[in-house]
């Protein structure tokens, strides 16, 4: 079933972490996370949020389990708009605190940690990532495609109108971000109509995947809709939109916004459309955003930040744009 990716977390009450600390708890252990490694967890979402307590007064946690093909894992993302950090290296030093404690949290956070990352700016905040999966994953092994989805749904409801769809064959991966039109359960149908389309589509053409979902979910609400797939042989990415969903191409010097097409998946789409190509080589990275996100993103603001893991780069738009009036979408791919 497609629906949010992470559940969004408000850190700003100590009395309400021993809650927090339990949710995750028992999302984990549903997710198939064993006792030893949420134990683990445990302590990282305690750190967490003590940190985000003393450091920002919005601080916010997002939690996404993922099954990760049989080997899952959890990700957790700390995100605040506090005073940031002028050395964050040296603030993962054991020792090192500005609030008179012991100062092994960030520490602590990293060696429990599969994958744990930092990113910090003086006067812009902080975000912290970090996944535990069930099983160490293998060390060393770097795939040619990372794609890291960032779905919350609209503060107030419990399912997502905003969907994330995947495929990968030998010769190509594709992809979808999807967003039902409103939101709740009825948008949450449609995105899930669409991405049973869309899975179950044999070709690669973008534009022919939107026509096939365009007939098999009529009797939605419909949605607007962007599918990019990419031939790992050519390196060329081919894409097509359908509505507002925003898809931008870009390195850390070039940039190309996708023009999409005016319409409504599922009612009416354009008796013309052709897909669009851009080259791996100009462009490796993509950026897929629904309505939730602001759309005037300046990347300029986010030095470095090609060196993190593209989550990093997901949840500093999601801080910086994300409108909390709808269901909110952020997803990042990188090539090499």
């Amino acid at each position: 079933m497609v629906d949010a990716t992470h559940i969004s977390f408000t850190a700003d009450d100590r009395s309400y972490f021993s809650l927090i600390k339990k949710e995750i708890h028992r999302m984990a252990t549903e997710g198939g996370i064993g006792v030893a490694r949420t134990n683990e967890l445990d302590l990282i979402v305690a750190e967490m949020t003590s940190n985000l307590f003393k450091y920002s007064n919005d601080g916010e946690l997002l939690v996404g389990v993922f099954a990760n093909g049989g080997e899952p894992y959890v990700e957790l993302i700390s995100i605040d708009n506090g005073p940031g950090m002028v050395n964050p290296a040296r603030m993962m030093q054991d020792g090192m605190s500005t609030t008179n404690t012991l100062g092994h949290g960030l520490g602590s956070m990293k060696r429990l940690s599969d994958t744990f990352e930092l990113y910090s700016q003086p006067g812009w905040g902080t975000i912290v990532l970090s996944r535990v999966y069930n099983r160490q994953p293998p060390i060393g092994i770097k795939p040619s495609v990372i794609i890291r989805p960032i779905v919350v749904y609209k503060p107030g409801e419990k399912t997502s109108g905003d969907g994330f769809a995947f495929k990968k064959t030998e010769k190509y991966f594709k992809l979808m971000l999807a967003d039902g039109l409103g939101h709740g359960p009825e948008a949450n149908i449609a995105v899930n109509e669409a991405a049973n389309a869309f899975r179950v589509f044999p070709d690669f053409s973008p534009t022919e995947t939107i026509r096939f979902i365009h007939t098999n979910i009529k009797k939605t609400r419909g949605a607007v809709i962007s599918v990019v797939g990419y031939d790992l042989e050519r390196k060329i990415w081919t894409s097509a939109g359908v509505g507002n969903i925003a898809a931008r191409f870009f390195n850390n010097t070039n940039l190309k916004n996708q023009m999409s097409y005016n319409g409504i998946v599922g009612h009416n789409i354009p008796n013309t459309m052709n897909d669009q190509q851009y080259a791996a080589d100009e462009y490796n990275h993509l950026m897929l955003c629904s309505d939730g996100i602001k759309t005037r993103i300046d990347m300029a603001r986010y030095p470095m930040i090609y060196k993190y893991d593209p989550t990093i780069l997901a949840s500093a738009i999601y801080k910086d744009h994300a409108r909390r009036t709808d269901d909110m979408s952020v997803v990042i791919a990188k090539v090499k």
